[in-house]
């Protein structure tokens, strides 16, 4: 992949999103979208990480993480920040981290 118009954005996702495979379909998705990063449960009940890769996926991505979820999830609001372009990604697959 080339080093260019490379996104990174780190989100946190509330609602049920913990005990509903949601970080497994997340890095379903983020892999078949050809995105890296990580994802994992948070002490506070949400799940966060981290997606790098090209803009348009990255949205689709967001985009997956606002509305979708996993099947038996209740997605309140996904929240996104410091989003940066980046020369090349930092990750080399997407990976759920177990905390």
């Amino acid at each position: 992949m080339s080093c260019e118009d490379l996104l990174s954005v780190d989100y946190e996702v509330f609602g049920r999103v913990q005990g509903v495979f949601f970080r497994k379909f997340t890095q379903a998705e983020a892999k078949k979208l050809g995105l890296v990063g990580w994802v994992r449960n948070t002490e506070a009940g949400t799940v966060e990480g981290q997606l790098q890769g090209p803009g348009s996926k990255v949205a689709e991505m967001q985009s997956w993480l606002r509305t979708t979820g996993s099947p038996q999830s209740k997605i309140i609001t996904a929240e996104f920040k410091n989003e940066k372009i980046i020369k090349c990604l930092e990750h080399s697959t997407f990976k759920v981290v177990r905390s």
